[in-house]
């Protein structure tokens, strides 16, 4: 039986009705604050690409994408994990400027995503992308954009909080930096997630630094694919969640990889050959502009704001019927 953890005496103060016109309410709230404090505009975004293009991301590696062939067409088509790098092909041919960016409603499916209350395969989040120029490509960067995403956060938990008795504000007035080799310092005997609790529930609210390179214990704090993030400048806005008691992932970002950066992280990833795809020779070639950007999860957002104990709540999705039996047994009605 899936291991699903529900509070004692839980119960969804939101009838399915109400959660949904207020699912309505917090997206439009902050999408609209996002893409204020970022300088973002919305731009439509494909559900499946090209299985040989080389925009597909690899997530941790080994994840396997959905595939599918269309009628006339030669090319097997993969639907999205994510859309990190067909947003960077998307600055250069929308033709937008430096600190000009775009964001979508990207929607994927994650076929060897481990569900639980966390986890769905249906993912759906906010992909933005932001051109910035290769001197802006420093951790000071990085920090003041991590900013402006955790300020629109903290605006739409007060808006909620406001129209909604229920919810109080919980987020810290400021987010704590760290990267990944100080938590390992700092808790060495512990797991990675491990260490992402005893930080959130410390901070409140943490960003946590330089996630895909192996530390000094020589594994990663986690996976991530070579040809992306730069893994000495990116990260994930992680935050304390009372009512499971956990430490939330709300964001992963990072400004992205560059000639250099690709070629170093490719060799580490032991799979050179991927510089021979499009994409990446493009960024090896110096035809793409150097960018900043990340995903923002929709259904992890809602869930959090709206203090729910489990993401089916405000997401409709396949799960296995033995956690539907779970959940209904805690009086939780997944949609």
């Amino acid at each position: 039986m899936p291991q699903i953890h529900i509070p004692q005496g839980y119960t969804s103060l939101l009838s399915i009705y109400e959660t949904q016109k207020a699912i309505g309410l917090l997206n439009r709230l902050f999408e609209d604050k996002l893409s204020g404090a970022l300088r973002l505009h919305r731009v439509s975004a494909p559900l499946f690409v090209s299985s040989t293009s080389g925009l597909n991301d690899d997530l941790n590696g080994v994840e396997r994408p959905v595939s599918f062939d269309i009628n006339g067409c030669q090319e097997t088509a993969v639907v999205v994990h994510s859309l990190a790098k067909w947003k960077r092909l998307a600055l250069k041919r929308y033709q937008f400027q430096v600190g000009e960016g775009l964001y979508t409603d990207m929607n994927a499916i994650r076929r060897d995503e481990a569900l639980d209350a966390l986890h769905s395969a249906y993912v759906d989040q906010w992909d933005w992308e932001k051109i910035i120029t290769k001197e802006d490509r420093t951790v000071d960067t990085l920090k003041q954009v991590v900013q402006e995403v955790y300020q629109a956060l903290k605006k739409t938990e007060k808006y909620m909080a406001i129209e909604y008795d229920y919810i109080e504000e919980i987020l810290p007035k400021n987010i704590f930096f760290i990267t990944s080799q100080e938590l390992e310092d700092r808790y060495p005997d512990c797991t990675p997630k491990e260490r992402e609790y005893k930080i959130a529930k410390l901070k409140g609210a943490v960003f946590i630094m330089q996630i895909g390179g192996k530390l000094k214990s020589g594994l990663p704090h986690d996976g991530r694919a070579p040809d992306y993030d730069d893994w000495s400048l990116n990260g994930d806005i992680i935050v304390y969640y009372p009512v499971l008691d956990i430490a939330l992932e709300l964001s992963s970002m990072g400004i992205r990889v560059d000639e250099d950066s690709l070629k170093k992280q490719l060799e580490l990833a032991g799979c050179p050959e991927r510089a021979e795809l499009p994409f990446q020779k493009a960024i090896l070639n110096k035809e793409l502009p150097y960018t900043i950007g990340g995903g923002i999860g929709q259904s992890r957002i809602c869930m959090f704001f709206l203090r729910k104990a489990h993401i089916g709540e405000v997401q409709a999705s396949l799960w296995p019927e033995e956690e539907t039996k779970a959940a209904a047994e805690h009086g939780i009605e997944l949609l």
